[in-house]
């Protein structure tokens, strides 16, 4: 146990993907890697103390031959039949051992399903992780639509596809698997406690972790969007009717004057009323 800690932890430190990061913590491990990569979608491999190794889906280890012995195998069915993330270990050409990860959800997740199905939207659960985790995950949180085991480039799919549909999407998004999903989607929300190259594809970043203010977010948007409406139709309106009875000398100057600073007043006090958002 604690040589494949050891191997896998010194390798996964230097990943930021959130389950690599969980199993840098429990390794602690201080071994040097040199040669690291990140295979898209799939895990990392580099060389620890001398052992090439190789962390991630088990169809990353069998590309280089090393397949999981049957104990292992059914070892990680199970776990993944729980709802639990198995990340399969290999080095020196050999596969050796399943590292077990569970995914704890927010107790705020729910709530912000619930919220934005309330402004009409619909949320569906796109996932790198396996068919199990990701309907467990979905079930707890209230999601009824779940796209699980993608690819990055298969996410991006999946927007264009929806978006093919006829429907706007909005991404959710905190990972570098996720860049390219949130480049394409109509809306790019990045999580602030996400990776640079998310919050870089992004067009909005929410800066706490909580997925709430996503919701907030929207509706603080819309609101905004009301808000300029109703401003450009007063303005329009005031405009409309005032122009003929300057133009038919039944306007007064003065009275005019008045009346174009007070069009402004109400558009800026009106705009203002955005500062009780809640």
């Amino acid at each position: 146990r604690e040589e494949v800690l050891r191997l896998a932890g010194a390798l996964e430190h230097a990943s930021e993907h959130p389950i690599a990061q969980a199993i840098a913590r429990a390794a602690q491990s201080e071994a040097m890697v040199e040669d690291f990569a990140n295979v898209e979608g799939l895990g990392v491999q580099g060389i620890v103390d001398g052992h090439a190794v190789l962390v991630g889906r088990p169809r990353l280890l069998a590309e280089w031959s090393q397949h999981l012995p049957v104990d292992l195998e059914r070892k990680l069915a199970e776990e993944e039949a729980k709802g639990r993330t198995a990340v399969a270990v290999g080095w020196d050409g050999q596969a050796r051992a399943v590292l077990v990860v569970a995914d704890v959800v927010k107790p705020t997740s729910k709530q912000a399903i619930t919220e934005l199905r309330a402004l009409g939207l619909t949320p569906v659960l796109l996932t790198g992780d396996n068919e199990a985790v990701a309907e467990t995950v979905a079930a707890e949180v209230g999601i009824d639509e779940v796209i699980a085991e993608v690819l990055p480039a298969d996410k991006v799919e999946v927007v264009k596809r929806l978006q093919g549909q006829g429907k706007v999407v909005a991404m959710v998004g905190d990972g570098v698997n996720d860049a390219a999903a949130l480049a394409q989607a109509d809306l790019g929300l990045a999580m602030g406690t996400g990776t640079d190259a998310a919050i870089e594809a992004a067009d909005l970043t929410l800066v706490r972790g909580d997925l709430r203010v996503a919701p907030d977010a929207i509706r603080l948007a819309r609101r905004t969007l009301s808000t300029i409406k109703g401003n450009l139709f007063w303005a329009f309106a005031y405009n409309v009717a005032a122009l003929p009875l300057a133009a038919l000398g039944l306007l007064n100057p003065m009275i005019a004057g008045a009346a174009m600073a007070f069009s402004s007043v109400f558009v800026v006090s009106n705009s203002l009323r955005l500062r009780t958002f809640k």
